[in-house]
């Protein structure tokens, strides 16, 4: 089973979100911010940002924390002010791509490459210092595309002040960097949030603590200091959520409103632990209505936005069907899980599900089907290849199954399958399934352009960077629907032909089509412009998956010269060399 935080950067886009969740709610409800004040959408809007923490130059160690703080606060009073931004969770599971540490100081070429693969406008960092009493912060901004470094912003107060002149230098560096921004800094103050400083301390100080009962105790300690400030809520949701700590989990995440930029993952979360509560009509209920806001329209003063409306989300699917197959509704979960398997042709978990189903069935033909396609889908996972021989045998297929069975000696070695046994009811089969805990919030990937910009009077869409279709591109590739996205992808292209993302997403849409050569050629051009860890590792996959394992260990290795600590490079160079040591069974008589 893939590693969900490698594949998912639960990328916050708050604006587009809150448009979704304040339609569900009700049609007079306010858009708010991360931090509960209400949002405003700017005339000016034009990038997606990307920021990172700031760094401490001189001033006390005491005052380390502010360097994540100053980043987390930039993030709020960008989305509170209708920018798009990146979530401080997204950055870091995009450096665990990179296999880089979450405290490691990057250069700005290093920041500029996170920023591209992450198709961000700008880069927002910066530094402070302080002697103790006075504050000194100054703030940078790195535009992506053409690259160029803006001119520093510097504010300088009390330490108390701290709130008031972070929000005049965010105000600066946007009116500064946008000739065309709009809102004064009158204006820009009443949609932030006050907020107490030591409540906020308290915070990111939970936020940043090793251990979970330091952790508690500071996040606990910021929402009895700022009772109606969500920030907390979630955070302390998510802590004990990661503790498998359910009944303390889900009144935390109640708290969360539906105006919040993290409500989706709560409630998520909120319906996986109903599931590990093995409650499930609640949680068929708690994913019935989470499907309800991602699937409503959504609207803004000027269009409806198309682009959520009818899109599913395989791990809310997956969990769905997980819930209604424990009900004993297993037509509905079928269906689900088929769907979800469409829509991630990656992932084996949602076949895996689909065997189980058919197990409970009796069905044993129609389980090795679904566990066989489980592994073609990630022929590295034992666990799919044990149920595959298992349903095989119980299928009355003795041949089959014992050529399942030379074939993972080879790959996995002579003891490299687990033993997998379920009572004749199946009831056990549960401790089986594979409940999704994360959600990936990259589905929402795209940006929201004002119809007055981009649509011309003929209906066609004109003017628009290749950012713009990207975004769309990806939203389709989410959706299922490769024509479409190809066709954005190459609209991408048309505006610059060396970009590699839009390279790489043609290389998976000939992938998912079984056109692998067509795919290594997008993947190779997608290195000539940029070289990157990732992608160097996803055609390692597909010289496997053409039976290449040369070529495919050339690539991971690659990869792990350029992040030596990259999680699914490390796994698939260490699935490579046991297939190469793992003794061969010879094939008939006697040697």
């Amino acid at each position: 089973m893939r590693k969900v935080l490698s594949k998912h950067f639960l990328i916050l886009f708050s604006f587009l979100l809150f448009f979704a969740v304040t339609s569900f709610a009700g049609p007079a409800a306010p858009t708010r911010a991360a931090g509960g004040a209400t949002s405003v959408t700017s005339a000016s809007q034009r990038g997606l940002y990307l920021v990172f923490p700031f760094e401490n130059a001189g001033a006390s160690p005491r005052l380390d924390w502010l360097g994540e703080g100053l980043e987390e606060l930039t993030i709020q009073r960008l989305s509170a002010g209708g920018e798009q931004v990146y979530s401080h969770n997204g950055r870091l599971l995009e450096l665990e791509r990179y296999g880089l540490p979450a405290s490691a100081r990057l250069s700005r070429a290093t920041m500029l490459h996170v920023a591209e693969d992450l198709d961000a406008d700008f880069v927002v960092y910066g530094s402070f210092t302080s002697d103790g009493s006075t504050l000194s912060i100054e703030s940078r901004v790195l535009r992506v595309s053409p690259a160029s470094l803006r001119p520093a912003v510097r504010e300088k107060g009390s330490l108390d002040s701290l709130m008031d002149l972070h929000t005049r230098l965010v105000w600066r560096m946007l009116a500064e960097n946008d000739s065309a921004y709009t809102l004064s800094l009158a204006d820009f103050g009443k949609v932030q949030r006050p907020l107490r400083l030591d409540a906020f301390e308290h915070y990111i100080r939970g936020l940043l603590g090793n251990e979970d009962e330091a952790r508690l105790r500071e996040l606990r300690e910021a929402a009895r200091l700022e009772p109606e400030w969500p920030e907390p809520d979630y955070a302390l949701g998510d802590t004990y959520f990661a503790r498998k700590d359910c009944n303390a989990a889900i009144p935390w995440f109640a708290r969360v409103p539906k105006t919040h930029d993290r409500y989706v993952e709560a409630v998520f979360a909120t319906g996986v632990c109903r599931l590990l509560l093995n409650q499930p009509d609640r949680a068929e209920e708690v994913f019935t209505s989470l499907q309800t806001v991602l699937n409503k329209p959504v609207k803004t003063d000027h269009q409806v936005v198309n682009e959520v409306s009818g899109v599913d989300f395989p791990e809310v699917l997956n969990n769905l069907a997980i819930a209604r197959a424990r009900q004993g509704k297993n037509q509905p979960a079928q269906a689900g899980l088929r769907r979800a398997a469409d829509l991630d042709p990656d992932e084996d978990d949602y076949a895996f599900n689909l065997g189980l189903l058919a197990i409970r069935a009796g069905d044993f033909p129609a389980a090795a089907g679904f566990f066989r396609e489980a592994s073609h889908r990630r022929p590295d996972n034992p666990e799919d290849r044990s149920l595959l021989i298992i349903s095989l045998e119980k299928a009355g297929k003795k041949d089959e199954a014992e050529q399942e069975r030379n074939s993972a000696d080879e790959a996995f070695g002579p003891s490299g399958l687990p033993v997998v046994r379920w009572d004749a009811a199946g009831d056990s089969l549960s401790r089986l399934e594979r409940i999704k805990t994360e959600i990936d919030m990259a589905n929402l990937r795209f940006g929201i352009e004002s119809s007055e910009s981009h649509v011309s009077t003929s209906g066609s869409v004109s003017g628009e960077n290749s950012l713009a279709h990207l975004r769309r591109a990806r939203q389709e590739l989410a959706a299922g629907r490769l024509d479409n996205a190809e066709h954005e992808y190459r609209a991408a292209l048309t505006g610059d032909p060396r970009n590699p993302a839009a390279h790489r997403g043609l290389a998976e849409i000939n992938r998912r089509q079984g056109k692998l050569d067509d795919s290594v050629k997008e993947l190779q051009t997608s290195l000539q412009t940029r070289d990157s860890a990732v992608v160097r590792t996803i055609l390692a996959r597909v010289y496997l998956e053409q039976k290449k394992t040369g070529q495919a260990r050339t690539e991971v290795e690659r990869a792990l010269k350029l992040a030596p600590n990259y999680t699914e490079a490390k796994q698939l160079l260490e699935r490579l060399q046991n297939s190469k040591s793992a003794p061969t069974k010879p094939k008939g008589g006697t040697p």
